[in-house]
């Protein structure tokens, strides 16, 4: 089955960060500069992300963080030029959207 390009995505509106950060593999920086992510090593609560440009840095797991929200929100500028994020992701990322009441929860498969 082949999806179109344009097929939009839907995921909860409050999913798990870790798991919406590994599913997407974006992360938006302080400036509204959108990075690509190249490693996730979660330790608890605590993760260490590594993005494609070099730069790496620890992130905590929290649903209303400012960088949760500027994901769910599209609140970015542009694209980190550094990561060359390819544009197939981007218009992936553009058609996503986060909603309170549907979509998917992004659960393993073992979770309930």
């Amino acid at each position: 089955m082949h999806m179109s390009d344009s097929a939009k995505r839907y995921y909860r509106k409050h999913v798990d960060f870790f798991r919406l950060i590994e599913k997407i593999k974006l992360w938006p920086s302080r400036k509204g500069t959108l990075h690509g992510i190249r490693s996730i090593n979660i330790k608890g609560n605590y993760a260490e992300v590594i993005t494609h440009c070099g730069e790496s840095f620890m992130i905590y797991n929290s649903k209303s963080s400012r960088a949760a929200r500027w994901l769910r929100n599209k609140w970015v500028s542009n694209a980190c030029p550094k990561c060359k994020i390819p544009a197939w992701k981007l218009e992936k990322y553009s058609t996503t959207y986060f909603t309170e009441h549907y979509g998917s929860e992004l659960k393993h498969k073992g979770d309930s």
